[in-house]
């Protein structure tokens, strides 16, 4: 079975790839069946109603079953933000440097104790017969005064991982790919994700 990942993004179709080989389905982009996907207007205001928008539209344009992800971090010193706007936090065409040094000096000001945040990351995949499977994954944290790591992507350098967790007092950008995916937002959907879509495929 073939499924289209709908993003341009490498890292994440390299993750969902690892766990849509695990249920023998081929995981591909767009560009290599010959499709270009278009970018939908993300108009949601939840992560689940963005991650359906993309995946309904990859479905559409390319009949087959769609899987798209939308994820972001929520700071609770800025009541959630930056939140679904996580990519256009700085500005559209703007850097992951840009939206970290945004982001830093928004809590420049902020306590240690009041730096914390969340990364979310829901899942959702769509079939042609109009079949749904979402899941949702979170990872509490904190921010960072400066960046450090040289891994990952995004706000990574920043997101220190809470107590309690493997791997806790690095950032997501300290972490190998295998400890970031035991702990992750995008590890966590992925980990329900599989478990729904194993359900509905084995009907």
């Amino acid at each position: 079975m073939r499924f289209v990942v709908a993003t341009h993004n490498r890292k994440k179709l390299e993750e969902l790839s690892r766990i849509l080989s695990a249920l023998d389905i081929e995981a591909v982009t767009g560009d290599q069946i010959g499709v270009v996907l278009s970018e939908p207007d993300e108009t949601g205001v939840t992560f689940e109603e963005n991650a359906r928008i993309k995946a309904e539209s990859a479905c559409r344009e390319t009949g087959l079953p769609a899987v798209a992800d939308d994820s972001g971090l929520m700071v609770d010193a800025l009541d959630g933000a930056p939140g679904v706007h996580s990519a256009r936090y700085a500005g559209t065409g703007t850097s992951d440097a840009d939206r970290n040094v945004k982001l830093l000096n928004a809590l420049k000001d902020t306590p240690k104790e009041r730096r914390t945040a969340k990364f979310v990351s829901v899942i959702c995949c769509v079939f042609p017969d109009g079949d749904v499977v979402t899941a949702r994954g979170e990872c509490p944290g904190r921010i960072a005064y400066a960046p450090r790591g040289e891994d990952g992507f995004g706000y990574d350098p920043l997101f220190i991982v809470d107590g309690g967790l493997p791997g806790a007092g690095k950032t997501f950008a300290e972490l190998t790919g295998e400890e970031k995916d035991a702990v992750s937002h995008r590890g966590n959907a992925l980990r329900v994700f599989s478990a729904r879509l194993r359900e509905k495929l084995n009907r």
